[in-house]
This record gives structure tokens, C-alpha cells and sequence, in this order.
């Protein structure tokens, strides 16, 4: 199938998620919008899932949306490709059902 074919490039995209452990050094300011957001990062741990399920390592992604919003624009810019993590979701699916 065509899906199974890119699979293994669609899990790279995971490593966007490495992004977010530099909110541990600089982390976001409390006063800033985007906390609802910024929780989603731990959404980022789903891209475990890619051990098993190839191309589900994309979810990893996620995790760079703890710098969702973040007070320097380049670590916001990661935060915005955070969402990346979507790709991961078909994989992920379709391994479930």
C-alpha cells in the first residue's frame, strides 16, 4: 500500500517534538496565554506509539507545543510546528482499528 511506503519518513517528523525539551531551560512565562495549549505538548509522549506502529512516531511531534506561545519568536515558531504531530494521527488510527 501507498500509506506503508512513506510511513517510515511521516515518523521523522516526531523529532520536531525534541523542540520542546528547550522549555525546560527557557520556559515559557507564566503570564502568557496558551496554557490549555502548552498542555498538549505531554500529547507528544504518543509518539512512543512509533516503536510500534510506524509513522505513529510523528505524534511525537506534539511535544513541541509546550513553547506554544512562547515570549522568543523562534522557539514560538517550533511551538507552531508542534502541530505537525497531526500527521502521525492516520498511522495511529489505522493500527487501532
Amino acid at each position: 500500500m501507498a500509506i506503508a511506503s512513506f510511513a517510515p519518513w511521516v515518523g521523522l517528523i516526531g523529532l520536531i517534538g525534541l523542540a520542546g525539551l528547550a522549555g525546560i531551560r527557557r520556559p515559557v512565562l507564566p503570564a502568557r496565554s496558551g496554557a490549555a495549549i502548552r498542555m498538549l505538548g505531554l500529547l507528544g509522549l504518543a509518539g512512543l506509539a512509533g516503536i510500534w506502529i510506524e509513522g505513529a512516531g510523528a505524534m511525537g511531534a506534539f511535544g513541541a507545543l509546550g513553547l506554544w506561545n512562547h515570549q522568543s519568536p523562534k522557539l514560538a515558531f517550533w511551538g507552531r510546528l508542534g502541530w505537525a504531530g497531526l500527521a502521525g494521527l492516520p498511522f495511529a488510527l489505522r493500527a487501532i482499528a
